[in-house]
């Protein structure tokens, strides 16, 4: 192998995001010639995909060196369809495509496996323990194989040249007829928490590692969850059943302070109390430093101004998410990196010809689309523009919205949002109903039932 006259050039993956410097590729981009050594690289170097420092990578596995799992050569000159994203998402527009078409070239790129597993699954599985194996529905290999797709795991793209219709990936360029961003959307962090201090379960990766580092040693594990919407209320009772103590931090008065009105959250938060869960609500994380054992946090006590510091042994973040800039960004298509990826309402096409985009990352009309219930729909609506065949178009319809938990579940239909004309259909110790009216109109409904 040759290197630049020292050892053989090394890999080394971001622990937060998965992208992987290479040293012999370097990344001219951001000032760090090719034949870069990692030891060489300034400790206020950034991760290009998610802005990590250099402490939040890792040498890399021998096996993530194995990129193509799967690969079909295709006798033509016909490059293709592209996917970027290995998630639900990703592999929905697969299904789509293959349903259509059982000839076009398919090359799905994706930074991990690009196992097939349900993400939502990931909040109340812990308690479950359950197992890879028990997660992953099917492998990517094997629905690589099933579905005729050249699959290019734990493979990055670093460079989207829309002019040539390239790829630049960390396995060489790879041309593309017409091109789908199913990328999918990253956890926000608090810009007062580093992201290598701090856990999230955004992947099947990031939750097993999670799961064996709170399975180490007797003592079940004092936890804090930053961020009391879907995934921290349902995470929080999960790791409750599985004997940790977890206390609930957020900046709202009670869980779900923003989608429902103070009677439904303060029901919810009366639920959860009872099953153990700590709430510091109205509360902001103001600081945070590892100390012994784990880390200590400073909140902000958002009523009174007041500071305190409390000690956990590991912290979650489920504080919403956001887009990845650095595609999008390289596509040039229209992009806000809260909202998402523009896309048409009805063919799901970017603001660039020949891309489209699915899942978390995208927005319709200036809204984000972070629901799994339309990823099929919006896959078929992309597989028929691409085909050119004559479909009615995607047709965006805000899905019901489920919280998991067995302490109280939560039901919501429409655009529910905490301010407005909620009125109360019924109020009893084991039910509520709710309506939302806006001009006359019901926009949304909310149902919440606690175990008799």
């Amino acid at each position: 192998m040759t290197t630049n006259g020292h050892d053989a050039w090394q890999k080394f993956t971001c622990l937060a995001c998965g992208y992987v410097y290479d040293e012999k590729l370097g990344d001219p981009k951001n000032g760090l010639a090719t034949g870069t050594r990692f030891v060489d690289i300034s400790n206020d170097w950034q991760c290009p995909l998610c802005g990590t420092t250099k402490s939040g990578f890792k040498a890399d596995d021998a096996h993530l060196n194995d990129h193509s799992l799967t690969a079909f050569a295709y006798h033509n000159n016909q490059r293709g369809i592209v996917i970027i994203g290995g998630g639900l998402a990703g592999w929905s527009v697969v299904d789509a495509v293959r349903a259509l078409d059982k000839q076009i070239p398919i090359t799905l790129i994706c930074g991990d496996r690009g196992d097939r597993y349900h993400k939502p699954m990931l909040s109340v599985a812990l308690s479950q323990g359950k197992t890879a194996s028990d997660l992953v529905r099917t492998t990517a290999a094997q629905s690589a194989t099933d579905n005729q797709v050249r699959l290019l795991a734990n493979t990055f793209v670093t460079h989207i040249d829309t002019n040539t219709q390239t790829l630049q990936t960390t396995c060489g360029n790879i041309g593309y007829d017409d091109l789908v961003l199913a990328i999918g959307a990253i956890p926000a962090y608090p810009p007062t928490i580093a992201q290598d201090m701090a856990w999230h379960i955004n992947n099947l990766e990031k939750f097993l590692a999670l799961q064996t580092h709170l399975s180490t040693g007797k003592q079940p594990k004092n936890l804090a969850i930053i961020g009391a919407g879907m995934v921290g209320i349902e995470l929080a009772e999960d790791l409750i059943h599985a004997g940790h103590q977890v206390s609930l931090i957020d900046v709202g008065a009670y869980p779900l302070s923003t989608l429902l009105p103070a009677i439904a959250g303060e029901r919810i938060l009366s639920a959860i109390k009872n099953k153990g869960i700590g709430w510091l609500g109205k509360s902001m994380v103001n600081g945070m430093v590892p100390s012994h054992a784990g880390h200590d946090i400073t909140l902000i006590d958002l009523t009174n101004n007041n500071e305190q510091t409390l000690h956990f042994d590991e912290v979650i973040v489920a504080t919403g998410l956001m887009v990845d800039a650095e595609l999008p960004t390289h596509a040039g298509v229209d992009f806000n990196k809260r909202t998402g990826i523009a896309v048409h309402r009805s063919t799901l096409q970017t603001s660039v010809p020949h891309i489209y985009a699915l899942g978390d990352c995208i927005s319709i009309d200036g809204m984000p689309c972070r629901y799994v219930a339309p990823h099929r729909t919006q896959a078929a609506a992309i597989a028929h523009e691409i085909l050119g065949l004559t479909h009615c178009g995607y047709e965006h319809k805000t899905p019901m919205i489920r919280l998991k938990n067995k302490s109280i579940t939560v039901t919501a239909n429409g655009n529910p949002t905490a301010d407005g004309d909620w009125r109360v259909i019924k109020n009893e110790t084991d039910e509520l109903s709710l309506e939302l009216h806006d001009g006359g109109n019901i926009i949304a409904k909310v149902l919440l039932k606690s175990p008799q």
